[in-house]
């Protein structure tokens, strides 16, 4: 069983920026791969960014753009993600998402078995 634990979501002015941390814990394989989604109201819960448990292959969504950066610290087990020049329109609950994926490229929600309870991003105009 793995547990994540989302933090840092917060009310934010757009231009600004975030770091979410993601804490795992449990039993995990080297195999392992951990992700950032997210959700607005109304909408579905969209990829943003996914990085392997060695923390040496992150993926992007096309809409990031560079503006978001996954990392990990291994000796915490705890993934990041710094968000700059945040827009109105990256308001949305925040999840950390995982699991043992056989496409190393996937992005649906339902491939990652695991999941965290969500952290609210906020960016006011």
């Amino acid at each position: 069983q793995v547990q994540l634990v989302e933090s840092g979501g917060e009310l934010v002015q757009a231009g600004g920026s975030l770091r979410l941390s993601c804490a795992a814990s449990g039993r995990i394989f080297s195999t392992y791969t951990m992700g950032w989604f997210r959700q607005a109201p109304g909408k579905e819960r969209e990829f943003v960014a996914a990085i392997t448990w060695s923390g040496r292959s992150t993926r992007y969504a096309e809409f990031v753009k560079g503006q978001i950066t996954i990392s990990k610290d291994n000796t915490k087990n705890t993934v990041y993600l710094q968000m700059n020049s945040l827009k109105p329109e990256d308001t949305a609950v925040y999840y950390c998402g995982g699991g043992y994926l056989v496409n190393s490229y996937e992005t649906r929600p339902s491939e990652f078995r695991d999941w965290g309870q969500g952290t609210q991003v906020t960016v006011s105009a």
